[in-house]
């Protein structure tokens, strides 16, 4: 599905990736790991070209898309939830979602897209014209990935979703993205602080340290990989 090979990117004149390079097979789940600052957010915005490859490809099946625009690389498929939600809170909840839908412009498709996403989040059913700034963090992040689906996505950005959530709440979002894998088909890079969380539902996962892959692997070979919580933690 996804291939990226020796990609740098970063802001003004800091270089934060240096020549990154890894796959993403059709159909799975690939878990960006590591230490704050290490580079995994810089990784999801070049990705999706809200910042410029220095150098590097990026082949969506095969095409290299890393000189496409944002919104061309959404309507060939690509849609990130971003770190932090970045929620338009003075809009109600189902405006958001629409929003997230700015690509697609069959109104009976959306309004149908829109029933299947409030399926996976039935709390939003209830929410839907309440503003989103008055939402619980659990109910924002669900909100942000329901967005993020409005796009109809085939490759699915997730950058930290288990941030500031409580525990019930974290295992909520983690079984939605295993349904999402399994019931849609999707294939989801999902950038995690907890690993625990994210090797459970990861197919592979790259480590991530000082803007390089230090490590890689399945996430039984991982977790016994006595290099792991030394790499993750950044030590």
């Amino acid at each position: 599905m996804l291939k990226v090979e020796q990609l740098s990117a970063g802001y003004g004149a800091i270089e934060v990736l240096h020549s990154v390079s890894f796959e993403v097979p059709a159909q799975s789940i690939v878990a960006l790991l590591g230490a704050n600052g290490v580079g995994k957010t810089t990784m999801m915005r070049a990705l999706l070209g809200l910042i410029p490859a220095r150098q590097g490809t990026v082949s969506l099946e095969g095409t290299p898309i890393e000189h496409f625009s944002t919104e061309h690389r959404v309507k060939c498929g690509l849609s990130l939830v971003p770190e932090g939600r970045e929620l338009f809170g003075s809009l109600t909840v189902r405006e958001n979602l629409l929003v997230g839908a700015f690509t697609r412009h069959d109104h009976q498709e959306t309004e149908t897209q829109l029933a299947r996403v409030l399926d996976y989040f039935p709390r939003l059913k209830t929410r839907l014209y309440a503003l989103a700034s008055s939402l619980s963090g659990g109910e924002g992040q669900m909100l942000a990935i329901g967005r993020a689906l409005m796009s109809q996505p085939r490759l699915l950005l997730l950058d930290e979703p288990s941030n500031g959530l409580a525990p019930v709440v974290v295992d909520t979002v983690f079984d939605v993205i295993a349904q999402l894998r399994r019931k849609e088909h999707l294939t989801i890079i999902v950038v995690e602080q907890n690993v625990h969380k994210a090797l459970k539902v990861a197919d592979m996962a790259y480590i991530i340290q000082g803007g390089h892959i230090a490590l890689y692997g399945t996430p039984d070979t991982l977790a016994h990989n006595p290099a792991l919580q030394e790499l993750y933690l950044g030590s």
